[in-house]
């Protein structure tokens, strides 16, 4: 009976849709504080970000829900993930899955998957020209993937990538070796710098060789590719009338291979723990790229031991480019995904993103989070700045939000378009250069372990050959996954 209700309310939505959303063009809402709605949202927040939205929701239920007859529910699905995973099964109706919600945080292709299933709802009706204009354009053009003039993902926040650096340790080598953080702007500035600080830490135990630390590592490793191709004039992947396009550039690729798997092979970059915050805590790298959102996690001490650990300080920089390559970043941060529910309960969930985006409500959000607001006026940093001042931002998230802010204004944001598969694909740029590293990092230090010499043992690994080997399997892999 529930079901068959549910399916009734999605006809009906669907009708109303294909009549012009009458409903929500008009702004006559159909809910009252005599005729409450609820409105449930499901989130991947965790931690700060997840406390900052549920501050909001809570202030929403206070005040103009409780006026308005408006009540939000919020759920935090644990990871992107683990959100995907549940939105999907939901979405299918799967055995023990629960009802799709009215709104869930998602990147293009998961809500383009839930679209195909004609369960998401075009919220252009609900806007006027005036209110989009207040939006960063790009922000919707994400949600544009149904065609132009539809809005089918509501962005609420973004994130950019940002370099993070354990100063503390930083000042140490810097002050030993003379070596500048203007190397920081450069993806080749890191590479050197990364040999540097190896060779540096390698010096510190003269009696032990080739036991150098590694300076830097890498979360989200498809973005690295995807937006490294694009500095470098390509894009790996695109959509034309609809279908996507592969441009598996060989000699691009090949920059992008030289300056990720030969420093990984040397020891000169790592990746130990889940994320590169961890490995800072550990000890194992100094220096990361990181969403800005997840600048927040950066710890404050590094742990070496149960019994040995030091406070450190962060400083944050705009994302390495590569050198001679055009100014692109990646725009990245899920949008909320609203449902073809009931007409009062997309209005209602309407109700509260336009709220929630309010430019200062949004910087409140953006100041608890590291994610970047998606008003224009949210984004000038003198509002920024006062905005900062009013609340007592910490130093950290200081430097997080006014460089990620810096990112979005002196740069193209960038993100794939949403097709059928692009999740899988995205899936193969991440992990296929990230596992062949790995594996033949291993077998390095399985060489080295024999005696045999550092140089040696990368030679055998560092080679045309071997390039090109992994070159053709993934290109394959990737034709393959969008072919489909």
């Amino acid at each position: 009976m529930k079901h068959a209700k549910r399916i009734a309310a999605l006809c009906l939505a669907a009708a109303l849709f294909l009549t012009g959303c009458a409903s929500g063009a008009s702004g006559s809402a159909a809910f009252s504080p005599e005729s409450p709605v609820t409105v449930t949202v499901w989130h991947y927040y965790n931690g700060p970000q997840q406390q900052a939205f549920a501050d909001l929701v809570n202030e929403f239920n206070e005040t103009v829900g409780r006026e308005k007859g408006i009540a939000v529910q919020q759920s935090s699905q644990a990871t992107v993930t683990d959100l995907e995973t549940s939105v999907l099964a939901a979405a299918n109706r799967e055995v023990g899955a629960p009802e799709v919600p009215n709104i869930f945080a998602a990147y293009a292709d998961t809500a383009y998957a839930v679209d195909r299933l004609g369960l998401v709802a075009d919220l252009r009706p609900y806007l006027t020209d005036e209110e989009l204009a207040e939006y960063v354009p790009g922000y919707l053009e994400e949600g544009a993937f149904s065609g132009e003039g539809t809005l089918k993902i509501f962005p609420i926040a973004k994130s950019v990538e940002l370099l993070m650096l354990n100063a503390t340790d930083w000042e140490k080598f810097a002050a030993a070796t003379g070596a500048d953080d203007s190397a920081f702007a450069t993806v080749e500035g890191i590479t050197e710098t990364a040999r540097q600080y190896y060779e540096w830490t390698d010096a510190q135990t003269p009696d032990i060789s080739d036991d150098g630390k590694a300076f830097f590592g890498r979360d989200a490793f498809a973005n690295y590719m995807i937006i490294g191709a694009r500095q470098l004039g390509v894009e790996l992947l695109r959509v034309e009338d609809g279908a996507p396009v592969l441009d598996f550039d060989k000699d691009v690729v090949r920059r992008l291979w030289d300056n990720y798997y030969v420093p990984f092979i040397n020891g000169w970059f790592g990746a130990s723990g889940r994320f590169r915050s961890d490995d800072i805590k550990m000890g194992n790298i100094i220096a990361c790229v990181g969403s800005s959102s997840g600048a927040a996690y950066f710890p404050d001490e590094c742990i070496l031991s149960d019994t040995e650990s030091y406070p450190i300080e962060m400083r944050a920089y705009p994302c390495p480019k590569f050198e001679g390559g055009e100014d692109f970043a990646v725009q990245q941060g899920a949008g909320l995904v609203v449902t073809n529910a009931a007409p009062q309960e997309v209005e209602a969930s309407v109700e509260f993103l336009k709220w929630f985006t309010e430019a200062g409500r949004n910087l409140e959000f953006s100041l608890g989070s590291g994610y970047v607001p998606v008003k224009k006026e949210a984004n000038e940093m003198t509002f920024v700045e006062q905005a900062m001042d009013a609340a007592g931002a910490s130093s950290k998230m200081r430097a997080i939000i006014t460089n990620a802010i810096g990112m979005t204004s002196e740069n193209q944001m960038y993100t794939t378009k949403a097709f059928r598969n692009g999740t899988a694909a995205r899936a193969i740029l991440n992990d296929s250069m990230v596992e062949k590293a790995r594996a033949d990092r291993e077998a390095f230090l399985a060489l080295t372990a024999e005696g045999m010499p550092h140089e040696e043992a990368a030679a055998q690994f560092v080679t045309d050959e071997n390039f090109e080997a992994w070159y053709e399997e993934t290109r394959t892999a990737l034709e393959m996954c969008i072919a489909g």
